[in-house]
């Protein structure tokens, strides 16, 4: 009997052990962050308010994935994906820039949103996926920056 009691007291002693444990998600968004770092590329956890029209609600704070822009006058532009392929802008206007859509279309479909302004380019990603994901996001990044 006595030993029972011991082990109980050790299980409820070292439970919340197990709580500190990261989740598989948790695992492979950290191993996803770290490859994105080797490869060179920045990686921050930003706030976003997100259109009301997105069909599903993308979370806030967003992983942005960003590099610098390269040019002394770069376009700035923000298009989210409402669908996946359908690129609009903040009015809902669907992209026409044959060369934005040629590389947006190599993006997985939970991206949310690529934007540029002058100083760097940046791509909202919901993190699912493999490293070969992300090295398709770090050509497009490199591409349109």
């Amino acid at each position: 009997m006595t030993v029972w009691i011991v082990m109980s007291i050790l299980l409820v002693v070292l439970s919340p052990l197990a709580w500190l444990r990261p989740s598989r998600v948790q695992s492979g968004r950290m191993a996803l962050r770290m490859e994105a770092r080797r490869i060179g590329l920045a990686m921050q956890l930003a706030p976003q308010e997100w259109p009301h029209w997105l069909s599903q609600e993308p979370p806030s704070p967003c992983a942005q994935y960003h590099r610098p822009r390269r040019g002394a006058q770069p376009a700035c532009w923000s298009y989210w994906q409402k669908g996946p392929g359908l690129w609009v802008n903040q009015w809902q206007e669907i992209c026409e820039d044959g060369t934005l859509l040629s590389h947006f279309e190599k993006l997985p479909a939970n991206v949310y949103k690529v934007e540029a302004d002058k100083q760097m380019i940046a791509l909202y990603w919901g993190e699912k996926g493999e490293a070969e994901v992300l090295q398709q996001i770090d050509a497009t990044l490199k591409a349109l920056a």
